[in-house]
């Protein structure tokens, strides 16, 4: 050791010891004390514990003293400044508003440093959606796309007065000119309250000014958007703020998700030192291009590469114009200004910031449209003469330009010598940035350079130019002004803006079409319009003498790096027969030469997801083209296609072209003619059907799981797919002439899954109003459904709709076998009362009424049992004495029901409330012959909803289903019933085993969101070959065989539960519950058994780990009241619990002791079942009758005419024919959102079924 000195001074008075080695390595102790080192270099030492200590040089600079775990890497100055200097694991840029070395924040982990600095209630918060699907904010985040993902949300806020929230970031270091955030976010006004006009937007901290960088448009959709802020060079600290301004708003409808920080560091030094030839080195190490020194930006960080530029004239109007002239003969003015000068409160006006500084108070020169109206809509400005140039020696001119808003007509740039001409523009709005731009000008002549703007007649948004740069060449001129000839005028357009390019030929000679994009035309590839705003762009290359013309990608002056982009003016609106067709070629020696895709920028909802991407090459020489046709679809507003590509490296050698565009069959009122019409089971594509573009998520074609022949092609949403994000995927067909009846819409669905979501088939009008006709949601089971849904009788045109509501993220929903049929469906087999009454009429001395919670008062039901809401309906009659007297009837009869010879089961559930409501008794009556009583009961059971079943036996004579009620002079009471159901099969006994193999039997899904997220659902191994499940089933030990599971995949959260609930059980002595259950020891998921009554829970059973495949448990149950059992499942994070052969046996116990000698099985359950005595009068009286429907039936069968009711019935003349299958009867989750009429509205309704249905069990 060298020399061992005592401290001058410790910021705790305690003296502590700093010992200097003869390297120069200091030993501190803990405190803070001067230290000498032998080569007298002075340091601070400051502890931060009792090994770890700061050491700042005299000279500042600072690092971490080797005592210290985390090393120098760690030092402040390399903190959030984008670059990974601890090389395991970036430990220096966590929670910089980014964490990693991917530069990303996703809010999975945290925020990431983001702050919530708000000074009102209105304020951001780091949020799920939550296990219901909310009626404001995403329906999931954007990062994972399910309700478990994290995001930044605002919080509601109903003050009259206008509020901000605000969102800020750490403080960040320096960056660079090529600095962007891409994001997503969300913009949804979901109580009609009216966004603002600033509802989000982001900016700049930099001490004490604040500078807007962002400014999405004020737009809503439920759906996550993608943007990008382009940050560009901040030479000093800096924070970033997100603001939201609203003064009334719900929570969650303004969201941020999924950050990245791209290309925000500044260069950095190559390994070795030196730079490459024709690079310059910058003092603070790394390097920047020739075409970079000298344009008016700091690329270096340090100014290196702006310092020698002796000869160039530099101009960024913060201490006046530079000799350029502001006078116009336009009334028009440009005018030079800064953002502060134009205002800091109003987020929209302005391009927020200087190029020059980045600055709020820089300077720029400024046009959009006056207060005072103007008869021009342009503007220009100009240099001052100067001299001729020549192509060895031209002139040079570099200018930053800001396009923002829809008042963005364009830029152009014109020479001025004894003619005026154009020699560079760029059309439309760039976006919230400031552009690079290069312009080279050769001319004989002396010359001004001319600026011109053109401004649009819109709410916000201007052109501003900054940081004008002439090279040397650019010499002043003291020539004579000659006036320059003027050019001609544009041609006036021959017709009106909405339609040119409309796909429709409105103007002589298609003049309005001429322009638009489409190569068949002689002009058409003048359509296209460079928007790249980074080093690479798109160019029209013209052979005059091949006429041969193609697009393709070359260098460019801009200073980011994102893709080239080329644009069509404004198309469409365009129909759902809309195609782009084209040549293109990705072609050199390398590998990968780089990306081409084609997106959709709509007006009104923005940047949408790319139509279709390639990436790679497509051969080696220049003339190997491939041809594709890409579906654009129906665009209901003005859009524009896009043509985005990246070359991996821009050469002579590498290409990326595009020839031969065309589009075909675009113009918005054509519809491709479909020989099936809306009948279709998409073997041969969607027939009368397309995607609605409007929406979240497409419909995708399937291979090898369809109903029509069990290996071909159906239509699917797979909502388990980590694709998928928003809310809702739509089919429409194709519009409809209205008819002179009513329609029916058959066809075949699965709902599968534990968290699915709904299926809704709606009407769409001309006026875009929505009606829901039908909708199932929850879990159905793995295997196809018929239904039938009733198409009411249209006086004007319209659509027909499939939609899924994403408001689960498990499972999969699918169509197949569609057919459109004219004249009323069937009666159906399961009615919810939900949308209309299916045929039921009331007859009597009170009214059965069609009512729902919110319609009843005080006397029914408080919610249905369908949705177990206030929103679900049922049927009603009000028993009190006033309304029905003692003694009085009222019945509600069914339509007629086709006779059969199989028996049925009758379902259904009903509600009797108060004090001597009366008696319900429930009849099958034949069309001929005496009634039979199927079910009865006369006493309040309470305010709960009870099942009833009977079996009905017609022996082929056609009959209705009674409802008789009698009153009893009841105060306040009522008689409900609802979810009446008729399933093709006999009832299970009480206490019978349920083999899951026709269905669930009496055992049902909960439907209440409040106990329970998940559903158990039905399926089989060789049915299922996405969920992890049983080999087996217990019931037959084979593939085959059926039962109830419940997955733990990660679509989920983890210990979220599904509930499976018994009917009503009579009081016991000893019931003895048999189940076999399948649960592997790998798995975490949990069964419990639970005996619910009166509303509380007593736990039976919990079942641990498992050995073997399946395992059986018997439960005795004793109960002093009426119960239900409970078998609950919780998801764990992996493996599989699974159910099968559930049985109960009602006062017997498990050692097989009848405890219950006397007990009956309660009449709201079970009770009835049609007396032998009507089948044996039947018989007897109609036996000949008998045999001949059942030879004219089956003969029928074999050669069915065409009905109504049969499939190949269609008005479209379908080439197919359904398969039918016996129903199970499955309960539905659902919510339905009190708006019809809105667009994410889902109802309930009727599922009529056709009389003969067998089931039908598909993989």
């Amino acid at each position: 050791m060298a020399d061992v000195k005592p401290c001058d001074q410790s910021v705790d008075l305690d003296c502590y010891w700093c010992v200097s080695g003869g390297s120069g390595l200091l030993l501190c102790g803990p405190g803070l004390c001067w230290c000498v080192s032998v080569d007298l270099d002075c340091y601070w030492c400051v502890s931060v514990d009792l090994d770890c200590y700061w050491c700042v040089s005299v000279d500042l600079d600072c690092y971490w003293s080797a005592g210290c775990q985390v090393f120098a890497c760690q030092s402040p100055d390399k903190r959030c400044d984008f670059v990974c200097d601890c090389p395991d694991d970036c430990g220096d840029e966590q929670d910089c508003g980014y964490s990693g070395n991917n530069f990303q924040c996703d809010f999975e982990a945290g925020a990431c440093g983001w702050t919530d600095q708000s000074l009102n209630a209105y304020s951001w918060e780091r949020r799920q959606r939550g296990d219901a699907l909310p009626d404001s904010g995403p329906s999931s985040d954007f990062t994972t796309g399910t309700a478990t993902g994290w995001f930044m949300g605002v919080s509601a806020v109903s003050t009259g007065l206008v509020s901000t929230a605000v969102l800020v970031s750490p403080e960040m270091k320096q960056s660079s000119p090529t600095c962007r955030l891409r994001l997503r976010y969300f913009l949804w006004d979901s109580g009609d309250l009216l966004l603002g006009s600033a509802p989000l937007w982001a900016s700049v901290h930099r001490g004490s000014k604040t500078t807007v960088v962002w400014r999405p448009e004020a737009t809503h959709i439920r759906g996550w958007r993608e943007a990008t802020i382009f940050l560009g060079c901040i030479p000093t600290t800096f924070q970033i703020r997100l603001n939201s301004e609203r003064s009334e708003g719900r929570r969650g409808d303004v969201a941020i998700d999924q950050m990245e920080f791209l290309d925000c560091a500044l260069p950095l030094s190559l390994p070795g030192g030196r730079c490459p030839d024709e690079t310059l080195p910058c003092l603070r190490g790394g390097c920047v291009e020739q075409r970079q020194v000298c344009d008016g930006t700091d690329d270096c960080g340090d100014g290196t590469d702006e310092k020698d530029c002796e000869g160039f004239q530099r101009c960024d109007f913060e201490e006046g114009l530079c000799d350029w002239d502001l006078r116009s003969l336009s009334d028009l003015k440009w005018v030079r200004t800064s953002q502060e000068a134009i205002t800091t409160s109003d987020p929209l006006q302005g391009p927020g910031r200087d190029h020059s500084n980045n600055s709020v108070s820089g300077h720029f020169l400024y046009v959009t449209l006056p207060d005072a109206p103007v008869r021009m809509d342009w503007a220009a400005f100009q240099s001052p003469l100067l001299e001729p140039t020549n192509s060895s020696h031209p002139c040079k001119m570099v200018m930053y330009t800001h396009q923002f808003g829809p008042r963005s007509g364009g830029l152009t740039v014109l020479v001025a010598d004894h003619r005026i001409y154009p020699v560079w523009e760029r059309g439309g709005a760039l976006g919230d940035l400031w552009v690079k731009a290069e312009v080279e000008i050769v001319t004989k002549y002396p010359f001004q350079i001319l600026i011109m703007a053109a401004i649009r007649d819109f709410s916000y948004g201007g052109i501003a130019v900054d940081s004008i740069v002439l090279s040397p060449e650019c010499r002043s001129s003291t020539a004579n002004k000659t006036r320059p000839t003027f050019p001609k005028p544009p041609k006036h357009p021959c017709t009106t803006p909405d339609k040119m390019c409309d796909f429709h030929h409105d103007c002589d000679e298609a003049e309005d079409e001429a322009k638009c994009g489409d190569f068949s035309f002689p002009e058409g590839s003048s359509g296209w319009t460079d928007t790249s705003v980074g080093s690479q762009g798109w160019v029209l290359h013209e052979n005059s003498t091949t006429k041969e013309e193609h697009l393709y990608v070359a260098k460019a002056p801009g200073q980011q790096l994102t893709k080239a982009q080329t644009r069509t003016p404004l198309l469409g609106p365009s129909g759902p027969a809309c195609t782009l067709s084209f040549d293109f070629a990705l072609t050199g020696n390398p590998d990968h030469i780089g990306e081409l895709s084609v997106r959709v920028i709509d007006s009104l909802l923005g940047v949408l997801p790319k139509l279709w991407e390639f990436s790679g090459k497509t051969g080696t020489g220049e003339g190997e083209w491939k041809h594709t046709e890409v579906p654009v679809g129906v665009r209901k507003q003005r859009f524009q296609l896009v043509f985005e590509a990246r070359a991996l490296n821009v050469s002579p050698d590498t290409k990326i072209k595009v020839k031969s565009v065309h589009f075909s069959r675009c113009h918005a009122d054509y519809f491709p003619s479909s020989s099936t019409g809306l009948s279709c089971n998409f073997e041969n594509g969607l027939c009368g059907w397309y995607q609605d573009n409007s929406d979240n998520f497409d419909w995708t074609i399937v291979e090898g799981m369809d109903h029509t022949i069990g290996i071909g092609r159906s239509l699917v949403v797979d909502v388990w797919s980590s694709s998928l994000r928003g809310l809702s995927g739509r089919l429409l067909s194709y519009p409809q002439i209205p008819g002179q009846k009513e329609q029916c819409l058959s066809f075949f669905y699965k709902l599968f899954g534990p968290n699915t979501g709904a299926l809704n088939v709606k009407l769409l009008d001309l006026y875009g109003f929505e009606k829901v006709l039908w909708t199932h949601s929850g879990a159905h089971g793995n295997m196809w459904h018929e239904a039938h849904c009733p198409v009411p009788h249209q006086l004007i045109q319209f659509q027909l709709m499939f939609e899924v509501v994403r408001s689960g993220f498990d499972g999969r929903v699918a169509i197949d076998d569609v057919v459109l049929m004219a004249g009323p469906c069937t009666v159906p087999r399961m009615c919810s009362f939900e949308s209309q009454q299916c045929g039921y009429k009331s007859l009597g001395q009170s009214p059965w009424l069609h009512r729902n919670g919110h319609s009843v008062g005080n006397n029914g039901p408080r919610v249905d049992h369908t949705l177990e809401t206030e929103l679900g309906f049922y049927m009603m009659v009000n028993t009190r004495r006033n309304f029905l007297p003692s003694g009085g009837n009222t019945v509600l009869i069914s339509p007629v029901r086709q006779g059969t010879a199989k028996t049925e089961c009758l379902h259904f559930w009903y509600h009797m409330g108060g004090k001597n409501p009366g008696s319900l008794t429930v009849y099958m009556k034949p069309v001929k012959g005496k009634k039979v009583k199927l079910f009865s009961n006369g006493l309040d059971q309470g305010d709960v909803w009870r099942h009833g079943n009977a079996d009905i036996s017609s022996a082929l004579v056609d009959w209705q289903l009674e409802f008789e009620v009698i009153g009893a002079g009841g105060e306040d009471t009522h008689i409900a019933i609802d979810d009446v159901a008729l399933l093709a099969h006999p009832c299970e006994n009480q206490g019978s085993k349920c083999s899951l193999e026709k269905g669930m039997c009496s055992w049902n899904n909960i439907q209440n969101p409040e106990m329970d997220e998940l559903d158990w659902d039905l399926t089989s191994k060789e049915a299922d070959s996405h969920y992890l499940t049983p080999p087996e089933d217990h019931t037959t030990g084979t593939e085959k065989g059926h039962f109830l599971f419940l997955p733990s995949s990660n679509r989920t959260a983890a210990n979220q539960n599904a509930l499976l609930l018994s009917p009503h059980l009579p009081p016991t002595k000893g019931t003895c519950l048999r189940f076999w259950a399948y649960k592997k020891v790998s798995s975490d998921s949990q069964l419990k058994v639970w005996r619910m009554s009166g509303g509380t829970r007593h736990q039976l059973l919990e079942v641990k780990e498992l050995q073997g495949l399946w395992k059986r448990f018997d439960v005795d149950i004793m109960s002093t009241e009426e119960y239900q059992i409970l078998l609950e499942g919780i998801k764990g994070t992996s493996g599989v619990v699974a159910l099968d052969d559930i049985e109960y046996t009602v006062g017997i116990d498990c050692a097989k002791k009848v405890t219950d000698p006397l007990t009956k099985p309660p009449k709201g359950d079970n009770s009835g079942g049609m007396g032998a005595s009507i089948i044996v009068v039947l018989l007897l009286i109609a036996t000949l009758i008998t045999l001949l429907f059942y030879y004219l039936r089956t003969q029928q069968a074999a050669n069915p005419p065409p009905s109504m009711g049969s499939p190949s019935a269609s008005s479209a003349g379908a080439g197919f024919s359904n398969e039918s299958y016996e129903p199970d009867l499955t309960e539905d989750r659902v919510t339905i959102l009190p708006a019809q009429n809105h667009p994410m509205a889902a109802g309930f309704n009727n599922v009529p079924v056709s009389a003969d249905f067998r089931e039908m069990e598909v993989a």
